[in-house]
């Protein structure tokens, strides 16, 4: 798998605009509108931006690809995906329906890694389940909550990510404890002696199913 940075304003607008990313960012028809502005203002530093983060990512992209396949076992679905460099939002995945992430600009280089690594993990997870989990018919919330918990998962409990980012924090500058949701800060524990305690990814991703069917209602903006 390689990664891409690259500049798409048509399509960051497209994913801000949806209603669910507003109600979860707060966004306001204002900062939509105002992103052509944005955009003449700071081209030249989104460009630089581009070319620092992928400069940065190059350096571990085949050993983390080689090392997400091997932990889930299960391949990428593309042999290329694209990131797109975003103005406001700070990190959107796919729902495994195409190659396609978004990261923000105002990271360092190198501390950006982990959270575009997780947004990838998520749509890697995505992909998995619409291909062998989909009978289960989880609630669009309850596999968001899932995706979430395996991104995070796969960026801080393997001893391997230390090397791709030793620094252990994350966007929110917090501990690797940090799921930056306090609805998945409740149930995370659980999770994550599933995962520890699981024989490989698929049966992870078994017993995960089954624990998050006792929460019907969570999704992204839920408070519990």
């Amino acid at each position: 798998m390689k990664l891409k940075f690259v500049i798409q304003k048509k399509f960051e607008k497209s994913i801000i605009k949806t209603k669910e990313i507003s109600q979860l960012r707060g966004y306001k028809k204002q900062d939509i509108d105002s992103l052509n502005t944005k955009y003449k203002k700071t081209l030249k530093y989104l460009k630089l931006t581009q070319k620092l983060y992928q400069k940065s990512w190059n350096e571990i992209n085949d050993k983390f690809s080689k090392f997400i396949e091997n932990v889930t076992g299960h391949k990428w679905a593309y042999k290329n995906y694209i990131c797109v460099i975003s103005l406001i939002e700070p990190g959107w995945a796919n729902d495994g329906t195409s190659n396609k992430i978004m990261r923000w600009w105002r990271d360092n280089p190198y501390f950006m890694r982990r959270i575009t690594a997780h947004e990838l993990i998520e749509s890697h997870f995505f992909e998995i389940y619409n291909k062998n989990y989909k009978n289960e018919e989880l609630a669009e919330g309850q596999l968001w909550a899932l995706s979430e918990i395996m991104a995070h998962t796969l960026t801080s409990l393997p001893k391997e990510v230390k090397e791709f980012w030793p620094w252990n924090t994350n966007y929110f500058g917090s501990y690797y404890a940090s799921t930056g949701y306090p609805q998945l800060e409740r149930i995370k524990g659980k999770f994550k002696q599933l995962f520890l305690s699981s024989k490989d990814f698929d049966d992870y991703i078994k017993k995960a199913i089954n624990l998050i069917k006792k929460y019907p209602k969570i999704n992204m903006l839920s408070k519990k």
